[in-house]
């Protein structure tokens, strides 16, 4: 079975390091000042060309409250009037870049994310998806994955209405905890009522998934507490969940130094919160999707595993990895073809840039042969598990067990400790390997050794 995990203390104690989630190879950590505009408009002239489909995503940065463990690209400010010069430059932005892409490449996945995009007025959403109906062939039979971040703090059951009512068919709900103590050690006061409320508004609206987010290793947390939220939430009975590992780095995000460092869970309580977590969700039926992605077993994710066809992109585990990926707003990231780029990170330099009619690209990668045939054996293993070395061999024109022969020793070790099989023709990550999936990519990754691993998040 594809969900099934072994847990393996010792294995995990050991292989548990600091490393990037791999939602790009390489990752943004290698992104540089040398990609620029020209590059983006010659990577969606070839998209124009191919005629390849488009995932579009589109950032809300503004917040009214602050939440201490996000690290986020964000805005917090209580004045909702900032939104409409952001729009504006947005829309700019929109009409820029859909003039070099062909008007009949359909969006087959939309994600508004944030900050908080329901910060925005109702007047203001209608206004934003009018102009992507305007500039996009967005899809008008809700046959597409069109998805929005919810703060259930932040919406009620006319601000679902209106959300079902413009296209979105997909909600992702922030929770992290539901324990009062902890709540306000970060900062984020939210009822089960009011999470209830918005879950039964999509549900009555026929929203057609629902995910909610959680997050482990907050101050106060303990393995009984969380265990009580991971109760409370199974029964709401979302479609997916994504349990999250808190990673602590006040120095990188001024937010997080408010949160009291002593108040922290000891790793060994992270890490029966997470034992009792995955133990809560297997049992209660939900799928290990990977990394920290959890589903039920109809639900699009898990049946594209099963089938090997899951991929992984900026948005995490999709089923649209064959899409171009087209990010919009302050830091948004896009994937086109071989090309990655990002938006400059502040909001001011990113909205004067654009009030002189040019895009705000700030840094970006083109990747190269190696970085393609890396790519491609990571995201194999990070979604499947497993690596066929004649799918990549077929693919790259390689032998693959000479172009890797230096990790091959790597890859013998973990082979012994049990985190992987490693057979004549395929590497399988086995049931005690899973949760350290991110250690057996991190061997394949060219780039690892020349950044600080201080800026990546541990395994587990």
């Amino acid at each position: 079975m594809l969900d099934a995990i072994r847990w393996d203390t010792d294995l995990i104690r050991r292989y548990d390091l600091a490393g990037p989630r791999y939602t790009s190879y390489p990752t943004a950590a290698q992104f540089n000042s040398q990609v620029g505009t020209f590059d983006l408009f010659h990577a969606l002239r070839d998209s124009r060309k191919a005629q390849r489909p488009l995932s579009l995503y589109v950032h809300v940065p503004f917040c009214a409250n602050i939440c201490y463990y996000c690290a986020c690209n964000k805005v917090i400010t209580k004045d909702r009037g900032r939104a409409q010069p952001y729009l504006q430059r947005l829309e700019q932005e929109i009409q820029l870049i859909a003039c070099h892409l062909d008007p009949t490449q359909k969006v087959e996945q939309l994600h508004f994310g944030g900050g908080t995009p329901t910060f925005l007025s109702h007047d203001e959403l209608r206004q934003l998806m009018a102009h992507l109906r305007k500039h996009f062939n967005l899809l008008d039979d809700d046959s597409g994955d069109y998805s929005i971040e919810i703060d259930p703090r932040e919406a009620d059951w006319s601000t679902m209405g209106l959300l079902r009512e413009l296209g979105f068919n997909r909600v992702s709900i922030g929770l992290q905890d539901l324990d009062p103590a902890v709540q306000r050690a970060v900062n984020r006061l939210q009822s089960l009522e009011e999470t209830r409320a918005v879950i039964d508004a999509a549900r009555t609206l026929q929203f057609r998934s629902i995910n909610i987010d959680l997050i482990y290793g907050l101050p106060k947390q303990t393995p009984e507490n969380f265990a009580r939220t991971v109760e409370e939430v199974i029964h709401l009975q979302p479609d997916r969940l994504s349990v999250f590992n808190y990673a602590h780095l006040p120095e990188r995000f001024m937010p997080q130094r408010r949160i009291n460092g002593n108040e922290l869970p000891t790793p060994a309580q992270k890490l029966e919160m997470l034992q009792r977590t995955i133990e809560q969700l297997i049992t209660a039926g939900y799928r290990y999707i990977g990394m920290d992605h959890f589903a039920l077993p109809d639900d699009e994710l898990a049946i594209a595993q099963e089938e090997s066809t899951l991929q992984r992109n900026f948005q995490g585990y999709t089923t649209h990895g064959h899409c171009d990926l087209v990010g919009l707003g302050v830091s948004a990231i896009s994937q086109i073809g071989d090309l990655y780029c990002q938006n400059s990170s502040d909001l001011n330099e990113y909205q004067n840039v654009l009030a002189t009619s040019q895009l705000a690209t700030s840094r970006g990668l083109l990747c190269n042969a190696d970085d393609r045939l890396r790519r491609a054996v990571i995201q194999q293993l990070i979604c499947n598990f497993s690596l066929e070395y004649a799918d990549i061999e077929q693919a790259f024109n390689i032998d693959f067990q000479g172009y890797f022969g230096d990790l091959w020793p790597q890859l013998q070790d973990m082979a012994k400790d049990g985190l992987i099989e490693l057979d004549r023709d395929r590497i399988t990550i086995l049931p005690a390997g899973r949760l350290l999936v991110r250690s057996v990519c991190m061997v394949f990754d060219a780039y690892l050794e020349q950044h600080s691993r201080q800026r990546f998040s541990r395994v587990i």
